[in-house]
């Protein structure tokens, strides 16, 4: 599986829009019912508006009704894109490639251990000390 992700992945960032940085990246995004969803990287001139892959790949999947997934592969996600990872549960693979070819597989949470999740909306707050 993971290497029908990669080669996924490769195909998209084929598609990249990345005048400024030069660096293209793709991700491929799988459901559970084996669909693969992918992204590229857009990026802007005014640089934080810029879309990373694979938070491309996780918008347009949601934007089809899928909210539970499997895998994802990426070369390396920002920590923005762990968190937005993490949205959507930490018990799934991740494959991140390195610029041999090889690759690791981690779960969402070993990316992000600590991240803010929906669960932390619905713990009760802090109370201020007098």
């Amino acid at each position: 599986m993971p290497f029908k992700l990669i080669e996924k992945s490769q195909q998209a960032k084929e598609f990249s829009y990345c005048p400024y940085s030069k660096f293209r990246v793709g991700a491929a995004l799988l459901a559970h019912d084996g669909t693969i969803f992918t992204g590229c990287n857009v990026e802007n001139a005014c640089y934080n508006l810029g879309i990373c892959a694979e938070r491309n790949a996780i918008s347009t999947a949601v934007s089809h009704g899928y909210k539970n997934f499997k895998a994802i592969h990426v070369i390396s996600p920002c920590g923005g894109c762990r968190q937005v990872m993490s949205e959507f549960g930490s018990d799934w693979d991740a494959y991140l490639t390195k610029p041999d070819g090889s690759f690791v597989k981690m779960t969402v949470m070993e990316l992000l251990p600590t991240s803010f999740t929906p669960e932390d909306l619905k713990k009760k707050t802090l109370q201020k000390s007098n």
